[in-house]
């Protein structure tokens, strides 16, 4: 198992316990993935965490899949998703190198990706599990491009002992907007549609076409 892997199963009940941060900018992130989603669609989601975001959009779709690669998340994710009397909704232990490759109709990424190492190598693994026009649709902290400089260089400085007393996860990204929509270009999409929400440390909500 991996470090990272050990660090969210160690978190995951008190995430899972947690309420959401800024429930308007939740509720906006849900209301515009669901505008793009059909009930004939078979969807892939990474990084699930606890399936709050599967459970949720799972009735708008044929089959959705969430993964994580934190075994302690995903069990928390079928518990919700027994709750809720989901057939549709199936939960999977898995990272972006052995998850199924579909390929799907779109592949979904709620704040994962600035917590990723090799920024491009995953989202090639993203496009290879799109069908042609799929869209990947996400959700991704660009922590270079807080409002408040404080705020960022506090961050900055305080990880290294957060992750020494096993507080914080091996990688966060420090990235800007526009670094990560060139990124995501990049890879072979075309941008539909972005949004920052909440907008004070930008956490950017993209929806992007496969080419």
């Amino acid at each position: 198992m991996s470090a990272n892997a050990m660090f969210w199963d160690r978190v995951a009940k008190r995430y899972a316990a947690q309420p959401v941060s800024d429930p308007a900018a939740y509720e906006v992130t849900l209301s515009r993935t669901a505008s793009y989603l059909r009930a004939d669609q078979t969807i892939l989601e990474f990084g699930c965490g606890t399936g709050s975001t599967a459970v949720t959009l799972a009735p708008n779709v044929a089959q959705l899949l969430a993964t994580d690669f934190s075994a302690k998340m995903i069990e928390f994710g079928q518990e919700r998703a027994r709750a809720a009397g989901l057939s549709n909704l199936k939960f999977q232990v898995c990272d972006l190198e052995t998850a199924p490759v579909g390929p799907f109709d779109a592949v979904l990424a709620f704040n994962l990706f600035h917590l990723l190492p090799e920024l491009d190598a995953s989202l090639q693994k993203v496009a290879q599990r799109l069908k042609p026009g799929g869209l990947f649709i996400s959700k991704t902290v660009c922590m270079q491009d807080a409002k408040s400089g404080l705020k960022r260089r506090l961050i900055r400085a305080v990880l290294p002992m957060m992750r020494w007393v096993g507080k914080a996860p091996d990688t966060v990204q420090f990235m800007t907007v526009r670094d990560w929509q060139r990124r995501i270009e990049m890879a072979g999409f075309e941008i539909l549609e972005t949004g920052s929400y909440p907008a004070d440390l930008p956490s950017r909500f993209v929806v992007a076409r496969k080419s």
